[in-house]
């Protein structure tokens, strides 16, 4: 049961005083003056003003922000999410109250106490998205059937990592009695173990929305007999030892304030060290530990350190077996963010074994 487990999702805002209010004929300069200025306003009429109003709020930062260098990307993304979050639409009775608006299964699944709330139109775009990928599901191409990311879930939309972790299974000959998935998300390194033929996956996630969405979509299934999920950090509650820990880790070092939304992106300065440590006690000492991961953080210059380089010379746990390495695919011509770094991107796949 999922009883016991609160998810996460957008906090319904319950505003007692008057709004400002945006509609076609309303003024977009004092519209993005009163953003500035910290004052919420309320999208009415048709949704499609709430889209115009991004777009004029997008189009006012990039002439008042520099948004070259990756640095000053995330600049301009802090500074748009903190003012399209003022950016507000009403829901009535679980419906989003403007016309022409979509309809998103997830107000009545993730607020089944309140019906009459609202939310910042950045959240409804995203339960909007949320809602679609999980209806629709979505197509991974190392798996034979689609995933249905939970709300708030991570998924990948790049599968370099998963083709090179495919790769190496294919070609595995350890024992497959059991491995643990450290940070299961939507599923994918777990369906992948039990495809080539692992008896049992012990998967743990620090988000509630992951384990919820995968008991939801294992259901009574065979797969919910061969993988088991625990709600806990990096091993939770799994204590015994294993001959396969896998580990897909966020890539990039936290920013100084991490949105809780970036976990899946930004690791803190304990997370490789703890995990390190946790993994040293549970791995069998013939195991293998196999971390997926990138070298997106030095060819950005957001830092020189490596961590698994770093656990390697001086943890003194765990000695390198082999390190894959795969050239990224360019970005898509489509992509507005400047990603001139990706000609230069490897993601990796370490294997290390016990000293």
């Amino acid at each position: 049961m999922t009883t016991d487990i609160n998810v996460n999702r957008p906090e319904p805002i319950l505003f007692g005083k008057q709004l400002e209010l945006f509609n076609r004929t309303s003024d977009v300069k004092l519209a993005i003056n009163a953003l500035e200025a910290g004052k919420p306003i309320l999208i009415t009429a048709y949704y499609s003003n709430g889209l115009l109003l991004l777009k004029e709020l997008q189009m006012h930062l990039k002439r008042k922000l520099p948004n070259k260098s990756y640095q000053e990307q995330r600049e301009y993304r802090s500074e748009y999410r903190k003012l399209s979050n003022l950016i507000l639409i009403e829901i009535v009775d679980h419906k989003l109250n403007v016309k022409k608006s979509p309809s998103i299964g997830w107000l009545e699944k993730l607020y089944p106490e309140t019906s009459d709330f609202l939310l910042s139109f950045p959240q409804v775009q995203g339960l909007n998205s949320s809602w679609q990928w999980y209806q629709k599901g979505i197509s991974i191409p190392v798996l034979r059937n689609k995933v249905h990311p939970y709300y708030g879930t991570y998924f990948p939309t790049r599968f370099d990592h998963l083709k090179l972790f495919d790769n190496w299974l294919k070609r595995y000959k350890g024992p497959k009695k059991s491995a643990i998935d450290v940070g299961i998300g939507s599923g994918i390194l777990s369906f992948q173990m039990i495809k080539y033929g692992f008896q049992k996956v012990f998967g743990t996630d620090t988000n509630p929305n992951a384990i919820v969405g995968l008991r939801e979509f294992m259901a009574d299934t065979k797969l919910s007999r061969k993988i088991e999920l625990d709600f806990g950090h990096l091993f939770g509650s799994w204590t015994k030892q294993t001959e396969l820990i896998v580990f897909n880790p966020p890539w990039l070092p936290e920013a100084h304030n991490p949105d809780r939304n970036d976990e899946a992106i930004y690791y803190s300065e304990n997370l490789f060290p703890d995990f390190f440590a946790g993994a040293k006690k549970r791995l069998l000492p013939e195991g293998k530990l196999v971390i997926l991961f990138s070298n997106l953080a030095q060819i950005t210059n957001v830092t020189k350190d490596h961590p698994i380089e770093k656990e390697l010379g001086e943890g003194g746990r765990f000695q390198l077996e082999k390190c894959l390495k795969k050239t990224v695919k360019a970005a898509s011509e489509k992509t507005k963010r400047d990603q001139y770094w990706r000609s230069s991107e490897e993601v990796e796949l370490w294997v290390l074994t016990n000293k």
